[in-house]
């Protein structure tokens, strides 16, 4: 198994709804460690720029309006598999849809507020560690 790095984040439902001690307790309990975490109110501009993967498809206001409404609390996180075991432990986009027990079937209250986010594979993980943390050795 590799030792991986990848980006969390409790977004703004998560924040404003007071969930973001319950979500690093899950990443802890499940054994990946925070190397890196800051709490940003995103500006359009960010959102734009890190979305921009994004921004032709029909959601892309309504996430981007979503992101910056407030506080969001991003993370590094490192451990043996990390990208799929955060995936795993955050559940499927779909709140309806994920399993039990996972951060989005708890926390999330639709696709768009779902209260998590983390990078999809290892390229994700260094653009996304590299925009939040400029500078910050992904290691991998």
């Amino acid at each position: 198994m590799a030792i991986e790095r990848t980006l969390a984040i409790c977004k703004p439902d998560a924040v404003e709804r007071g969930h973001i001690g319950e979500i690093i307790r899950a990443i802890e309990s499940n054994q990946l460690k925070i190397r890196a975490m800051r709490m940003v109110h995103l500006t359009r501009p960010m959102a734009d720029g890190f979305y921009a993967v994004h921004r032709d498809r029909a959601f892309f206001r309504e996430l981007i309006d979503f992101m910056t409404r407030g506080p969001s609390v991003i993370m590094v996180l490192e451990g043996e598999n990390a990208i799929a075991r955060w995936r795993e432990l955050m559940g499927a986009t779909d709140p309806a849809k994920a399993a039990e027990g996972t951060l989005r079937k708890r926390f999330g209250a639709s696709i768009t507020e779902n209260a998590v986010h983390g990078s999809d594979g290892p390229e994700t993980a260094r653009f996304e560690i590299a925009w939040f943390f400029p500078g910050y050795e992904v290691g991998y």
